[in-house]
């Protein structure tokens, strides 16, 4: 790569990193050209050489991240030999999300910046619809009835799991439930 490219690159490194810390901190309609440029050490004009808006920063940053996290699980789901230890593997990976963590804030600002952008939510829907095919062909190897239904219920309910914790403690009997669901 040529050094230019590489520099170019480097940057819009840092402008998707520096989206992914703001968009928590601040929210997702707080952050402007020229907090971006300043988080990411450039002039507000680098911005829009790179991206043609600071939404397009902001979605590119979010989407990343939601994907990072969501391929993760692959790992987790690989490793667990039976449906009950997935649900278990999948509910430990979340233990590090309390509602209030940067993750989670970008998650929620992701999901309600997608409620006004149908070029976000559609973005969205695709890794969702992806999570839960993945989710759906590992319950199939497992046998579970009506895998692609039971991986919608579960991907809402970790999705509902993590908004609720920001507003108070989860039911004690979760786990078991979810269990339930796919014996």
């Amino acid at each position: 790569m040529a050094p230019t490219a590489k520099q170019g690159q480097e940057v819009r490194l840092r402008l998707l990193a520096a989206a992914a810390e703001l968009i928590p901190e601040r929210g997702w309609s707080a952050v402007s050209t020229r907090i971006l440029a300043d988080r990411a050490g450039v002039t507000p004009s680098v911005v829009h050489y790179h991206f043609s808006s600071v939404q397009d920063v902001l979605t590119a940053a979010a989407i990343a991240a939601m994907r990072q996290v969501l391929a993760a699980t692959d790992e987790l789901f690989m490793a667990a030999t039976t449906p009950a230890a997935g649900i278990e593997a999948m509910l430990a990976s979340v233990e590090q999300y309390d509602g209030t963590d940067p993750m989670s804030l970008l998650f929620t600002e992701t999901y309600l910046a997608a409620t006004r952008d149908e070029r976000l939510r559609t973005q969205i829907a695709a890794i969702l619809t992806d999570f839960r095919t993945r989710v759906a062909d590992w319950l199939t190897i497992h046998q579970v009835p009506e895998p692609a239904g039971t991986a919608a219920v579960l991907a809402a309910a970790i999705d509902g799991l993590l908004l609720h914790r920001t507003l108070g403690p989860e039911p004690p009997a979760l786990k078991a439930v979810l269990q339930r669901l796919v014996s």
